[in-house]
């Protein structure tokens, strides 16, 4: 199994189902790919701004992809003539290939790229082949992740640490303290001037406080699972 990332928020795991989250690839100054390169079988969107809900609609449509979000943002995607899944937080799914998605809280805003709401951001805990994963999509720190998040057992989680309009690294580190994942990824750093960041700083200092690895992956790069 192989976890790549793809610029900014945007993150593809790929096993025996390849899951996108967050296609922010259009106009991303940071994006590693083109969208019509991915073939994924399932895509989450934690939100509607257009930094995460990005390319969905164009990948969906040409590859037949699931969408998984919120179920305002669900029915905006139905109306695209996209199959989407809306659900709301808390709830889970076991599709019937196995995958098996979660969606979890997140603080922060939602709405579409045109101004209309969507619903709630979230953040998603899912499982594949074995391995669980979280993307805390944009969000700041908040106290549910030890409490609501953690005791899933997360493998490996994604975490922004651009700081602005998410947790910044002093958060993240914060977050990763309590997730008590394996494995942190950084994202939602240095695609625009007001979140540069120091990944290898955070990869430092989240190893010194917890026991875990920080794994720093620049657009494009893969590492395996």
């Amino acid at each position: 199994m192989q976890m790549r990332f793809l610029g900014h928020a945007c993150v593809e795991v790929c096993g025996s189902k390849r899951i996108l989250i967050d296609p922010y690839l259009t106009g991303n100054p940071a994006a590693a790919a083109a969208p019509g390169e991915l073939a994924p079988d399932y895509i989450l969107v934690t939100h509607g701004h257009g930094d995460h809900l990005g390319d969905a609609v164009e990948i969906a449509k040409r590859t037949g992809a699931q969408v998984i979000t919120m179920v305002e943002l669900g029915r905006w995607f139905d109306g695209q003539g996209i199959d989407a899944l809306g659900m709301n937080i808390g709830g889970s799914y076991i599709f019937a290939d196995g995958f098996r998605v979660k969606v979890m809280p997140a603080w922060h805003s939602s709405q579409l790229p045109d101004g209309s709401p969507c619903g709630l951001a979230v953040g998603f805990v899912f499982w594949l082949d074995g391995m669980c994963f979280y993307h805390a999509g944009d969000t700041g720190l908040f106290g549910d992740m030890k409490a609501v998040i953690a005791p899933h057992g997360i493998d490996v989680a994604f975490l922004p640490i651009g700081d602005f309009y998410t947790m910044g690294p002093d958060d993240a580190l914060i977050a990763a303290e309590w997730l008590g994942a394996r494995k942190y990824v950084p994202i939602h750093y240095n695609t625009f001037p007001l979140l540069q960041q120091d990944p290898q700083a955070f990869k430092a200092a989240l190893e010194e406080r917890t026991d875990a690895e920080c794994v720093v992956l620049a657009p494009g790069e893969a590492a395996e699972l």
